[in-house]
């Protein structure tokens, strides 16, 4: 692994207004929806559902909001009618940008991705164009702070449990699995009472670009923004070295 951490860009969003905290909740949500609909409401029987409310828990969203949104969608498993999309495409110098969306409404959703692309001053591409830039990795951070084991012990239960890589930063430890694996690892973890401070099925840049020109990074932001503002957007992954 490089020794590029996201910690700085979790720490950055974490921090970010109450009007961002709700979009990650709507986005967890629907997450929920859709774990449900698919494996049924208990957390014991399906892992992509103790996934996503390990996913919750990381970005604090109530006990109570979780278990409702599990309640819900039990009892609503007919209505839930979310289509997963995802949209591959260009930003500012040839950045790679992929979207995942999770939409009851798979046309508004397409037309804003583009929106967004193109106020951006980018593009979107084919299926494919950009993807294999990265690879799919299951990620998880923890923050030096709040761990309070040293990092010869992280390393050998994430590793005893699956995992692919680890590596320590400045502020954090990231290990790296496969996706196939993500989930045992996780689960070894939080056995061990290891607060993550994120833990994903994500797609990792194989190179990251860097962006000089002040009118090439705004336009990446513009981009970014507006993404970040739509709900039915449940992940952006970018290879713009922040």
């Amino acid at each position: 692994m490089s020794g590029h951490s996201k910690f700085a860009n979790i720490k950055h969003k974490k921090e970010k207004n109450d009007a961002a905290k709700g979009k990650i909740f709507t986005v967890i949500g629907r997450e929920i929806a859709v774990a449900v609909k698919e494996g049924g409401a208990d957390p014991a029987n399906n892992s992509k559902l103790r996934d996503v409310i390990a996913k919750a828990k990381a970005n604090n969203m109530p006990n109570d909001t979780i278990e409702r949104g599990i309640k819900k969608a039990a009892g609503d498993a007919a209505s839930v009618n979310y289509v997963a999309n995802t949209y591959e495409g260009y930003g500012p110098s040839g950045t790679a940008i992929i979207v995942d969306t999770l939409t009851d409404n798979k046309n508004r959703t397409a037309s804003n991705v583009r929106n967004a692309f193109t106020k951006g001053g980018g593009n979107v591409g084919t299926t494919g164009c950009v993807s294999f830039m990265f690879d799919k990795k299951g990620q998880i951070i923890v923050d030096k702070e709040e761990c309070d084991m040293d990092a010869d012990e992280l390393m050998m239960i994430a590793l005893d449990a699956g995992a692919e890589d680890f590596s320590e930063e400045e502020d954090s430890f990231e290990i790296v699995t496969a996706p196939e694996e993500f989930s045992a690892v996780r689960e070894a973890l939080e056995a061990a009472k290891v607060p993550m401070l994120e833990a994903e099925v994500t797609m990792i840049p194989q190179t990251w670009v860097e962006l000089t020109n002040e009118d090439d990074i705004k336009k990446m932001n513009r981009i970014l923004d507006l993404l970040d503002e739509d709900d039915d957007v449940q992940a952006v992954y970018h290879n713009w070295n922040e």
